[in-house]
Order: structure tokens, then C-alpha cells, then sequence
């Protein structure tokens, strides 16, 4: 069975209600839980190009630093729901333009045998307009992915 399974989560009602049913599933495969965030890619440390632009080495750092500080207020809880129930966890928070890519690299980094993501279940112009991370993962990864919708 299953022994190391990546969980995206992004905070949304349908990401946590995923993240609920991936503590099931690992508690009941006796599997180990990374949670994943892809935190949005920090902007550049420089501010426009004229004279009067400004230069702020830190800014990356900052910006990547309180981007992770806001995603743990949704990460701790399911780590913490995972810990009540059992299940090993740890969290991990990759900057990314592209989630997909973030989610099969994390996977493949962390040796997981499964990746336990969410779908919104669109279809036909909605999914072709606005694209699934969740598609792209099934399209691009070799590891294994069960879907949750």
C-alpha cells in the first residue's frame, strides 16, 4: 500500500475537506502526511526602473516569510488533525508561478507514493477557460494520484 502521500491544500472549504478524508486514508494505510502549500513566487526586490526607483534586497525574503506565516494558519490546523488522529505529518511551502510543477517537484523531492489532491469537478468551457492544477498534475506526474471531489 501507500507509504508516503502528498496532500496539497490551499484553504479553501474543498482543500480542507480533502485534507480531512487524506488523514483517513493514511490513518487507515498506516501511510505518513506532507502537506504541501505553494506559496505565490516573490516579487522583485526592485520598485520600477526610473530615477526614483528603490532597491530592497530583503523584500523577497519578507514577502515569502509572511506568505508562509498566512498559509500556516490553514496548515496547522490539518497538521494538528493529523496529529489527533494518529497519522504522522509535516508541512512543507514551495514559492511557485505554477502549482502543478510545485506539487509533482514536492512529491518527488519527499519520495511520496501518492499525491491525495482535490478537484472542483469542472467541465467543458470552465475547465477549458480556467485550467485545473489537478489536471495538469494527472497529465504531467508519473506518481500515482487519487483525486477528491
Amino acid at each position: 500500500m501507500f507509504k508516503h502521500i502528498l496532500v496539497p491544500t490551499d484553504g479553501s472549504e474543498l482543500s480542507k475537506t480533502s485534507a480531512e478524508k487524506a488523514i483517513a486514508f493514511a490513518k487507515d494505510s498506516r501511510a505518513k502526511l506532507t502537506f504541501l502549500n505553494v506559496l505565490p513566487e516573490a516579487p522583485a526586490p526592485a520598485t520600477g526602473f526610473s530615477d526614483d526607483a528603490h532597491y530592497d534586497p530583503a523584500k523577497p525574503k519578507r514577502f515569502l516569510e509572511e506568505s508562509e506565516r498566512q498559509a500556516r494558519k490553514f496548515v496547522d490546523p490539518v497538521l494538528a488533525q493529523a496529529k489527533e488522529a494518529g497519522v504522522s505529518a509535516d508541512a512543507v511551502f514551495l514559492p511557485s508561478h505554477a502549482p502543478h510543477e510545485a506539487i509533482i517537484r514536492a512529491a518527488q523531492e519527499h519520495g511520496c507514493d501518492l499525491i491525495f489532491m482535490a478537484s472542483r469537478g469542472r467541465s467543458g468551457l470552465n475547465a477549458l477557460l480556467l485550467g485545473s492544477e489537478t489536471h495538469k498534475v494527472l497529465n504531467l506526474c508519473k506518481i500515482p494520484v487519487l483525486v477528491y471531489r
